[in-house]
């Protein structure tokens, strides 16, 4: 909602926010992602341009902490040609994401035109900021989706001895401005376009919003190279009634003075995989702390810790460290989640002798086992 929507009216992430995300917590996050699609570029053949685009940049921090890499690598991109384009609802996060990333050197471009704002980089690298996916023009691109599926609309629903039922919003009759859940007294729209026949849950939650961008990011990614890395909250078809508000870092009931709260769902990855419709090989999910360690977080935290003489310092990157990689903190709850062309996973002497088991080759951060 343009004047009432959480994200259009506050922006919430961080220690003073409703929710901390972890670009946040540690610089190490954003340059293990820079790094991984860096690797990617380089097992592609280091195509002479890409795209990376940032779908819900937030405050701009992880497009940050990515281009700090980008310039640290700059002698190996040198002949490549980068641009950062985020898809960005909020004014006011987009406001945030041009002070961090261009200290807020920006433009307003005309309604015509697709980006409505541009500036460059500290380092010297256009962005572009957009409303739409579609926005963003084709081309060679690494898509960036951090906590970004979660916060798109769900449908719920239940099953009951009449079939399934969609859970609504109703106004309570016996306290008029208090919400309440209702059952749908018959079958809806939703429940006969989104229940999978094969369902086996009793209560399922669906984002249809989240199936439409993957289908783009799938047929982009099949037409123009590149790849998605989608890193969030989720399960593999397996959860049921997900739905929970934040406020001040605590859980807070969704129906509850409405706008004021970050409103989230866990990602279903088996969902997401089924929308790529096969026009991508899929990678994951795999946990948060599996993808880290296998990007070299370790190696990393290590050389922090060298470089640092402060105790202060040291305190914080194996506090920020532990929040990372903590099964009972952020650890196991988050999941990474990639789309890929099919040719970079295809066998590479499969002409040669079909029988061959070659391994594929690895894609970083998901080892070698994942691919469905």
């Amino acid at each position: 909602s343009p004047p009432q929507g959480y994200y259009t009216r506050r922006a919430g992430i961080g220690e003073s926010g409703d929710f901390v995300t972890s670009p946040e917590i540690s610089q190490v996050f954003g340059e293990l992602i820079g790094i991984w699609c860096i690797s990617e570029w380089i097992a592609m053949g280091k195509p002479k341009a890409f795209q990376l685009v940032e779908l819900g940049p937030g405050r701009g921090t992880l497009t940050d902490d990515i281009l700090r890499v980008f310039n640290q690598l700059a002698s190996l991109l040198s002949k490549c040609d980068v641009s950062i384009h985020l898809v960005e609802v909020s004014p006011k996060l987009s406001e945030v994401q041009a002070l961090m990333l261009t200290g807020g050197k920006v433009q307003s471009n005309p309604e015509d035109e697709s980006a409505y704002m541009k500036g460059v980089s500290k380092t010297g690298i256009p962005i572009f900021w957009y409303r739409d996916i579609q926005d963003v023009a084709p081309g060679y691109s690494f898509y960036l989706a951090h906590e970004f599926f979660d916060a798109l609309p769900i449908h719920k629903f239940q099953r009951t001895e009449k079939g399934w039922r969609e859970v609504l919003v109703d106004i309570d009759p016996e306290v008029p401005d208090q919400l309440r859940f209702v059952l749908s007294p018959s079958s809806t729209p939703a429940t006969e376009n989104f229940i999978q026949p094969e369902e086996t849950r009793d209560h399922v939650e669906v984002c249809p919003e989240a199936g439409v961008i993957i289908q783009r990011l799938a047929c982009r990614i099949e037409k123009d190279g590149g790849a998605a890395l989608v890193a969030d909250y989720g399960h593999d078809g397996t959860k049921t009634d997900t739905f929970r508000g934040f406020q001040n870092h605590k859980l807070h009931d969704v129906l509850r003075a409405p706008g004021t709260a970050d409103l989230t769902a866990d990602v279903d990855f088996s969902y997401l995989r089924k929308m790529a419709q096969g026009r991508t090989a899929t990678l994951g999910p795999v946990k948060q702390r599996e993808f880290l360690k296998n990007m070299g977080i370790d190696l990393r935290l290590q050389v922090l810790l060298q470089n640092s003489r402060d105790p202060a310092t040291h305190e914080q990157l194996l506090h920020s460290y532990d929040m990372l990689m903590n099964p009972k903190k952020m650890g196991d709850c988050f999941n990474f989640f990639a789309l890929l062309p099919h040719h970079r996973l295809a066998h590479p002497d499969t002409k040669q002798k079909p029988e061959s088991k070659s391994p594929l080759p690895p894609v970083a951060g998901f080892g070698e086992l994942l691919l469905k």
